[in-house]
């Protein structure tokens, strides 16, 4: 007869207290699952957060209380969870997992790794660690009412870096500066605004109209003439933004008047640029204010952040965060910046204010503060119960792993709305690891185009090597008989290259870099593509099925969703093609929701053959195909409101 300890088995409830498990993250997800872990009978429990405690976390984070914010959430979290089970174990870190300090030793200390992250970067670090440390891996993620569990196992299941995950979205600078035509458009040029005037300036990020859009090529004596009496019409010399304004001591009218007045009029001298668009109207301060048309009058109902106030109401609120950030700059002393955050008043209210009146500008519908902060911190909500069934569901499949069972394990997915079945959690076996993936494969390999004679070594350093291929701190070697060392992760080894081109190497088409992350036990070989025919702001491409060549969304969306963690940044490894049996379904839910209206983050889709699924709501995708048997499905409607960057 089995024995039980409570709802488990004997074997697997002794088995609990003496595992050792990491949890990485102590946000929405992790407060759940550190409360799961503990009342299910863990006791050695490790957790890191490098977060601290927020008053926007209190929500949904029911580790935490008002008297905690400021404070480490791991710490916090640990002291939370041991009055659900005083024995229990439970050491905090208040750090970064991507400190060199975690090392494949530090992941091999652990029976199971547990990730409850929001970010990507974060997610393929610890994804190559427990490759590195040969540990199973559950990987985890939820956006809005969609969530999403999978196990990740060197070998047996495909890594969280298979299969493709499309890039960021960005948007060309000319479109920012000078035809913006959404709304994200208006926000991104406010935001970049903020750190040209308040923050850190950043070249790339400028805000002038772009005289260099070839769009907007015309004769070059008439474009200084123009400009010429563009800059005397509004008195205004063509210096950085934050020079300008300092010296006009942050004067808020005379910044009002350069930015939607003289700016714009001097974008209206590019004539080729309004042919075929609708050319913008330039805002004054002292018209606006002379007409006395304009109360402050809002649209919208219910709380004051969803209403959209009129274009006097914004002229006001721009007028007021400025003075109010230009005090915050004047406090922290000469040559301080300050940082943007969402959850800071006057940064969001400046935001909010430039962007609606560049909409204005630009004849598009105004958006309420709740929107703006929406998009500008990529936000998609965070639902408590979410974090909770997703939570549960970690548990559900660390179980299966410390019982021996890594074969029953599955993905699962968490929909909006119960499918024609009535199911709201569809499980999907794991799919074996691809074969060609530039992670996990034997000897992992890609091609990449560059133009060798333009591309810096700094930039393969931080764009291509750390930011696209996830590394922490890559050592790369050219594969040209003579091992010459191109980059060290020794401090001052190779800093007299970072500002060389590649050419200057000898590297050309064809040749080979051997990039080495000894802290992830990593290591990538680069076969070099030298190309002149990039497109304008691209600085490489990624050749085969790298992560930024993912297909772009179908219009019909599936069960198996791109899944963030109030965040952009999917959580979705890969999914299988194959069809699980009837037993292997983990809760049918009856609701008499079933017919509910279908919206951006909820479908039932369903095939007979592997194909791509696409969360609306994130843009990620998805190669998973639900556990379904219908062949028809709700249909989901295609949303542009939806075209939201991760701008942080």
């Amino acid at each position: 007869m089995v024995q039980l300890v409570g709802s488990l088995r004997k074997e697997l409830a002794d088995s609990l207290s003496t595992s050792k498990v990491l949890v990485v993250g102590a946000g929405g997800i992790g407060c759940e699952l550190l409360k799961n872990l503990v009342l299910t009978g863990f006791k050695n429990i490790e957790v890191i957060d490098l977060d601290t405690i927020d008053v926007s976390n209190l929500n949904r984070q029911f580790l935490f209380q008002k008297k905690h914010v400021g404070k480490s959430k791991a710490q916090v979290a640990k002291e939370s969870a041991l009055q659900f089970s005083p024995s229990a174990n439970i050491t905090a870190y208040h750090d970064s997992i991507m400190n060199p300090d975690y090392n494949v030793e530090f992941f091999k200390s652990f029976i199971l790794v547990m990730n409850a992250l929001d970010n990507r970067a974060a997610r393929n670090h610890v994804n190559r660690m427990c490759l590195a440390a040969d540990i199973p891996l559950i990987e985890s993620g939820t956006a809005g009412y969609l969530g999403q569990v999978t196990v990740i196992k060197k070998g047996m299941t495909e890594c969280y870096e298979c299969q493709p995950k499309p890039a960021q979205k960005t948007f060309p600078g000319c479109t920012i500066r000078n035809t913006p035509s959404e709304p994200i458009h208006c926000i991104v040029w406010a935001k970049y605004l903020f750190n040209q005037l308040f923050g850190e300036e950043d070249a790339d990020q400028d805000v002038s109209p772009d005289t260099a859009d070839p769009e907007a090529s015309w004769n070059p004596e008439e474009t200084a003439a123009r400009a010429t009496a563009a800059e005397m019409d509004g008195d205004v010399k063509r210096v950085s933004t934050k020079q300008w304004a300092r010296s006009n001591k942050y004067d808020a009218i005379k910044l009002f008047n350069k930015l939607f007045k003289d700016d714009i009029m001097y974008l209206l001298t590019m004539d080729k640029l309004w042919k075929k668009r609708k050319a913008p109207t330039p805002l004054d301060w002292q018209q606006l204010e002379n007409t006395g048309c304009f109360p402050e009058e809002s649209s919208g109902s219910g709380l004051k952040d969803q209403q959209v106030l009129g274009v006097w109401g914004y002229c006001k609120l721009f007028q007021e965060s400025v003075e109010t950030l230009h005090s915050l700059l004047d406090e922290k002393g000469d040559g301080a910046e300050l940082v943007w955050d969402k959850d800071d008043p006057p940064s969001m209210d400046f935001v909010t204010a430039a962007a609606n009146l560049r909409m204005y500008i630009f004849s598009m519908n105004m958006k309420s503060r709740f929107d703006v902060k929406s998009m500008a911190g990529n936000i998609i909500p965070a639902i408590a119960t979410t974090n909770a069934v997703i939570a549960g569901l970690i548990v559900l499949e660390g179980l299966k792993i410390l019982a021996g069972e890594l074969e029953s394990c599955r993905t699962i997915f968490l929909n909006k709305c119960p499918n024609l079945r009535k199911k709201l959690l569809v499980p999907c076996i794991l799919d074996p690891p691809v074969a060609n993936c530039y992670v996990c494969a034997s000897k992992p390999e890609v091609s990449v185009k560059v133009n060798v004679h333009k591309t810096t070594v700094l930039s393969l350093q931080d764009k291509i090597l750390k930011e696209r291929f996830g590394m922490v701190a890559p050592d790369v070697q050219i594969e040209d008989g003579k091992g010459t060392i191109l980059i060290s992760s020794e401090e001052g080894e190779t800093e007299a290259n970072n500002n060389k081109f590649l050419s200057d190497f000898g590297i050309r088409n064809g040749s080979r870099l051997q990039a080495d992350d000894f802290l992830q036990d990593y290591t990538l070989l680069i076969n070099v593509l030298h190309t002149e025919e990039l497109e304008r702001d691209v600085e490489f491409e990624v050749v085969g099925e790298a992560p930024d060549k993912a297909p772009p969304p179908q219009n019909n969306q599936g069960e198996g969703y791109g899944i963030t963690n109030g965040n952009k940044d999917s959580a979705q490894p890969s999914t299988s093609s194959k069809v699980p049996a009837d037993d292997d379904d983990v809760m049918v839910v009856d609701s008499d929701d079933a017919d509910a209206e279908a919206s951006s983050s909820s479908a039932a889709v369903t095939s007979t053959t592997k194909r791509k699924h696409s969360d609306a709501e994130t843009g990620e995708s998805s190669t998973k195909r639900p556990r379904t048997d219908q062949s028809s499905a709700e249909a989901t409607p295609d949303d542009s409101d939806d075209d939201i960057i991760a701008l942080d």
